[in-house]
């Protein structure tokens, strides 16, 4: 294993990239095996999983160099899965889904990167900065290429939600008059900018979307307001002969909701329906992938949500109801991507 890390770090030097993706492959098979540690009862799984996340992190870099972002992106959700809480896990994911032109995905990913580096002991300044600079092109970059809605952010401090949320809905009718058709904020989470603390120490804001076309404005609206997500659409997918209706909505309506999703949580840290919220949309997202047979864009989306659920204790607290649902949430994503099936929590929640 030592010697397989050794080749792996000197082939990457000298930029042989496609010789150590193999060297580590190799390690991490090694890992896998057992071979991680002389003694195993005088080890910890941390260390073993700091090992393997960190040989999952050079696999990253190896196949963005070697213009295979798919690969990287896989191997960059593995690597947070094994250690979560270390930030630069999560900005080798934000530069996987730059590298894809999924720029709400990597202004997400860049900003829990930066939140975990705040949190760590000793943070520096400097670096921060950095973080939160490309946080915000990121969030930039998603909304220039955006046509099918538009967003107003609305300083927000304690004052009456209800109140605040109806004067936002108006200031953006009258900023935005082409994007009236469907307007709604964001009731459940208060958003963060990636803007520099001095000039706004801890400003909150709420986030108010408007959209060109009604029908995917009010479906989007159900489904992020909702305390439980159920994905729209979601009927079809119990019926097989209704598989050609499932592939028209998931053209024309599916992923410019999931797209709209991303947005939202590009600028929110902490969802007030749940700590599990966001990783159920994405089942939703996976479960309607699987009726179009869709299998390897489905494990994708349940390898993403692996990684979502084992950050979330390191963004914010998580009651011990909340923790029982997180940990069966992650079992059943790991049942999912086995192929396994049965009775389980998600498959509860699917049918309520």
């Amino acid at each position: 294993l030592r010697a397989a890390l050794r080749e792996g770090s000197a082939l990457c030097r000298q930029r042989d990239f496609a010789a150590a993706a193999a060297k580590f492959s190799t390690a991490l098979e090694l890992c896998s095996k057992g071979f991680a540690t002389e003694d195993p009862l005088k080890s910890s799984p941390d260390d073993l999983s700091r090992l393997a996340s960190w040989i999952e992190s050079k696999l990253v870099i190896c196949y963005l160099k070697l213009g295979q972002p798919g690969l990287a992106l896989h191997h960059s959700h593995r690597s947070i899965i094994e250690n979560p809480s270390h930030f630069c896990n999560h900005l080798r994911q934000a530069a996987c889904f730059r590298y894809l032109h999924r720029y709400s995905e990597a202004a997400r990913s860049a900003m829990v990167a930066q939140c975990l580096y705040i949190l760590a002991e000793g943070a520096g300044l400097e670096t921060s900065d950095l973080l939160q600079l490309y946080w915000q092109a990121m969030t930039q970059e998603a909304l220039s290429g955006e046509i099918s809605f538009s967003v107003l952010y609305t300083p927000f401090e304690k004052e009456d939600k209800a109140d605040k949320i109806k004067e936002a809905n108006k200031t953006f009718a009258e900023r935005h008059p082409e994007y009236v058709q469907h307007i709604f904020t964001d009731p459940h989470g208060i958003h963060l900018l990636p803007e520099k603390a001095e000039s706004h120490p801890g400003q909150q804001y709420l986030l108010t979307l408007g959209f060109r076309n009604k029908e995917i404005g009010k479906t989007l609206e159900k489904f992020v307001t909702q305390k439980l997500p159920i994905f729209p659409g979601q009927k079809i997918t119990f019926s097989p002969s209704m598989e050609e209706e499932a592939e028209t909505f998931w053209q024309s309506t599916g992923k410019r909701i999931m797209a709209a999703v991303a947005f939202i949580g590009s600028t929110k840290i902490k969802d007030e329906r749940g700590p599990c919220a966001g990783a159920i949309e994405q089942f939703h997202h996976a479960s309607l992938l699987s009726h179009l047979h869709r299998g390897e864009e489905q494990a994708q989306v349940m390898t993403q949500v692996m990684a979502e659920l084992a950050t979330v204790p390191y963004l914010q607290r998580v009651s011990q109801e909340e923790d029982k649902l997180l940990q069966s949430l992650r079992a059943d994503a790991m049942d999912i991507l086995a192929g396994r099936t049965g009775e389980r929590v998600w498959t509860k929640i699917h049918k309520v």
